[in-house]
């Protein structure tokens, strides 16, 4: 295992794009690269496990089925072991199964820990998006992470999309939430469901970082039960362009300035019957649009504050036909297609938090003392810990090899690809 003297800057973003679908290629190589001799190194933590973790004999029980080889560790101090088990970055690991994979964990941790981690509860605590943050991943090539290379993206898979979202949200939430919805809900959506001519005019600029994007589907009235929005989109001009009405509620990078929209949103719409669930179609709508404006800024929000949230009213909002995306009436289906890597990275982003929260219980437990003893040194302190270690675990290997089943460029309806 190779371990760098001191951390080596950051890799160019064609580092970041030498990622591919693993079906099809095999580790790329990283020969000369300055930053190669650290691919395979346990990346440094905000704290290191190996003095904060309790010994736990309690973990053992637990967390057997999780690692077979967990007998042989045994007799090892634990905190040994768990700093392996939490922070692994060696290719060929369910969570790495490439080098590639483990080059773009460790590049996305340690920007995580320089420059995301320092500024989460300055920005969450005011409401505000980091805007020179955001576009910080663009340069490095994560903004478009699915996206096909000939668009400006990264041409990466459902596992490092499940990596890049694990390791921001244990270190900022918020801002990985924002991440999610342009990254996966606009720009994957419109990467799988676009036209080439669609993608050549929307893609280059939000996997740059210089428009943001997001996605509205929610409605006041319609929130899981999606298929029952209101919106509508009917046809105008002689069927050359459409005219959507309606509200859409809660929308991720609805604002990110608190008194604007966002740059561009994929919006679902009926165009079907007003009765009939479903018959809904897919639009592009850009800032500036006639009839398109900010509702209004959700604030107070539980947490993830410096994610802006947003309503957003649409009052014969006029969308020329070029901007339908798919068919008309088809946008079920490419709804369906994009949530499924999209529930997918959320679950990654709860792996991310629960590593961030499983640290923080170890850390306090080794700090925090009562009747003259450390926390750690109580079993009932040691059991809570331990399984939720295992269960963090679990959670982590239970998501890697659902990501490692699906194929993006799948059709669902078409029974391809898996997951």
């Amino acid at each position: 295992r190779c371990v760098a003297a001191t951390p080596p800057p950051l890799p160019h973003p064609q580092i970041v794009r030498s990622v591919r679908n693993p079906r099809q290629i095999s580790s790329p190589s990283t020969e000369g690269h300055p930053w190669a001799s650290d691919c395979c190194v346990n990346p440094p933590s905000r704290a290191d496990p190996s003095t904060d973790l309790p010994q736990l004999p309690f973990l053992f029980p637990a967390a057997m089925f999780l690692r077979g080889s967990i007998l042989s560790v045994a007799r090892r101090p634990l905190a040994t072991v768990a700093s392996r088990l939490i922070h692994s970055g060696v290719a060929g690991s369910p969570f790495e199964p490439t080098e590639a994979h483990a080059q773009l964990r460790s590049m996305v941790r340690k920007f995580a820990e320089n420059e995301v981690d320092p500024q989460a509860n300055d920005f969450n605590r005011d409401e505000r998006m980091n805007l020179p943050l955001f576009r910080r991943l663009g340069e490095l090539g994560l903004l478009g992470l699915t996206a096909p290379e000939e668009f400006g993206g990264s041409g990466m898979d459902a596992t490092s999309a499940c990596i890049v979202h694990e390791e921001l949200s244990a270190a900022d939430p918020a801002l990985c939430l924002s991440y999610l919805a342009h990254s996966l809900l606009f720009v994957n959506n419109l990467a799988r469901n676009g036209s080439r001519e669609q993608m050549a005019r929307f893609l280059p600029g939000a996997c740059s970082g210089e428009t943001i994007g997001g996605m509205c589907m929610s409605e006041p009235d319609a929130g899981t039960d999606v298929l029952s929005m209101r919106t509508r989109a009917e046809a105008t001009d002689g069927g050359g362009a459409f005219e959507l009405t309606g509200t859409k509620m809660w929308i991720t990078n609805g604002t990110v300035d608190g008194s604007t929209t966002g740059d561009v949103f994929l919006v679902y719409a009926k165009t079907g019957p007003p009765q009939e669930r479903g018959g809904m179609s897919l639009f592009l709508v850009e800032k500036g649009a006639p009839g398109f404006s900010l509702g209004q800024q959700i604030k107070d929000k539980c947490g993830m504050r410096a994610s802006l949230t947003a309503e957003l009213v649409f009052d014969k909002c006029r969308v020329p036909r070029e901007n339908l995306v798919g068919g008309e009436g088809d946008a079920v289906r490419c709804m369906m297609r994009n949530l499924e890597v999209e529930r997918l990275c959320l679950a990654a982003m709860s792996c991310g938090i629960a590593r961030r929260s499983v640290e923080a219980m170890a850390r306090y437990s080794n700090e925090r003392s009562s009747f003259g003893k450390p926390l750690k040194s109580f079993g009932q302190i040691q059991r809570l810990v331990g399984e939720a270690f295992a269960r963090m675990r679990a959670g982590r290997a239970y998501l890697y090899d659902v990501a490692a089943r699906i194929d993006l460029d799948s059709d669902p309806e078409g029974g391809g690809g898996g997951g």
